[in-house]
């Protein structure tokens, strides 16, 4: 009898543990992209990874450069949902002022282009 208690309260304690266990779903690679300033990847639940960090965002931002004649594009991982050109550029290394500069955990630059 003492057993049988024994068992029931171990069976009953190992249900309440995994019904209150969370549940994970596993996220995988979809996409490796090679960018010509970081590789990142796309991941399944519409995330972007790179450099050991999850963004939300990929940002394709477009403009010209003052005094330039010809457009470029920075590309952005990024966990902020807009980013400006101008932050964009100066960000990129553009700026010699450092606080013009992205936290990693705020976005990445992983690709730049001339339009």
């Amino acid at each position: 009898m003492k057993k049988t208690c024994l068992f029931l309260a171990f069976c009953l304690i190992v249900l309440v543990v995994s019904a209150c266990a969370k549940t994970q779903t596993e996220t995988y690679v979809t996409e490796e992209i090679e960018g010509n300033v970081h590789a990142y990847s796309r991941l399944s639940d519409g995330t972007w990874f790179c450099e050991g960090q999850n963004y939300r965002y990929r940002l394709e931002i477009s403009g010209t450069l003052p005094n330039a004649t010809r457009g470029i594009t920075f590309v952005y991982l990024s966990n902020l949902k807009e980013i400006s050109f101008e932050r964009a550029w100066k960000a990129a290394g553009l700026s010699s002022f450092t606080g013009d500069y992205f936290r990693p955990e705020e976005a990445i630059l992983v690709e730049w282009r001339a339009d």
